[in-house]
């Protein structure tokens, strides 16, 4: 195990027990020894004379639970003459009502708003901690990507008038190039699993900055317009800032024929000594940058 992915579980571990404790708080579990009224100035206690925690969420008291009608009720019968005067005795009468009508306090509702918002703070990270210790490998870049028929792929590739116009794969980032061995002399990708069937895979990301690269047809080869970094047709190292050759995937052919890349392997290779494919074989895309000393 990496230091990375023990790093990313301390954190966890960390942000789990920070959670817990918060709900426990937010719940009103807190230790028994907490006497929290010694605390409290004693005039304070005389006037407040709750035997609840304050901690603890308010429970519907039976005022809540009980819609308190003042009705004055005059009956003949308790009606007495004193001195002239008519005597009134009123009495408080208590209906019950149900808990839905009684409803939830604000306190009760905020506090199930927390306890909600909690569980879905711990689901979400838990979902991402899933993710990155089970990341996916199949489709998309990372995986194996399956560009199609080998034979395909050259005849799309290799213009009528010997051009080359590389086929880019989107799923894979990368450009599919023609690449013989034994017409391509003294390259250093000569040997390796760079090279399957006579194609390679680039890609796309220039090794400077992480820009696109596009393919410049006149000067067949890659020219990048952020910085002027250049590569040839194999992406061997031209000019520009670029500090080392287009980065290549490892490929291989299966046995139906069809050409893979494998984008979760990429292989990086210093500047060539020299170029086995001339550039430019033509008109640059972009002005010439000078290369760094």
């Amino acid at each position: 195990m990496s230091l990375v992915q023990v790093s990313f579980i301390a954190i966890g571990v960390v942000g789990v027990l920070g959670v817990l404790g918060m709900i426990a708080i937010i719940s009103g579990r807190t230790p028994k020894k907490l006497n929290w009224r010694k605390n409290v100035d004693k005039k304070a206690l005389k006037v407040d004379k709750s035997k609840t925690s304050f901690l603890a969420p308010d429970e519907p008291t039976e005022t809540e639970e009980a819609n308190i009608t003042d009705e004055t009720e005059v009956d003949e019968e308790q009606q007495v003459e004193i001195d002239g005067s008519i005597k009134i005795e009123e009495k408080v009468i208590y209906e019950e009502i149900s808990e839905e009508e009684a409803g939830i306090t604000r306190r009760q509702f905020l506090t199930k708003a927390l306890r909600v918002s909690f569980g879905a703070f711990v689901g979400i990270q838990a979902i991402s901690w899933l993710g990155f210790f089970w990341p996916k490998v199949s489709g998309g870049f990372g995986s194996k990507v399956d560009a199609g028929k080998v034979e395909d792929l050259k005849k799309q590739i290799v213009q009528s008038d010997g051009s080359v116009i590389p086929a880019f794969i989107p799923e894979a980032r990368a450009y599919v190039l023609p690449f013989d061995s034994s017409q391509v002399s003294g390259s250093q990708f000569s040997d390796g699993a760079t090279i399957a069937d006579g194609l390679v895979a680039i890609y796309q990301r220039c090794v400077h900055l992480g820009c696109r690269v596009p393919w410049c047809n006149s000067s067949q080869g890659f020219e990048c317009p952020c910085h002027g970094s250049k590569y040839n047709l194999v992406g061997e190292y031209y000019a520009g800032p670029a500090p080392r050759n287009l980065d290549r995937f490892v490929v291989s052919v299966n046995a139906a024929g069809k050409f893979i890349i494998d984008t979760g392997s990429i292989i990086e290779s210093p500047r060539a000594s020299g170029l086995s494919v001339k550039y430019p074989q033509g008109l640059s895309c972009i002005a010439l940058a000078p290369a760094d000393e």
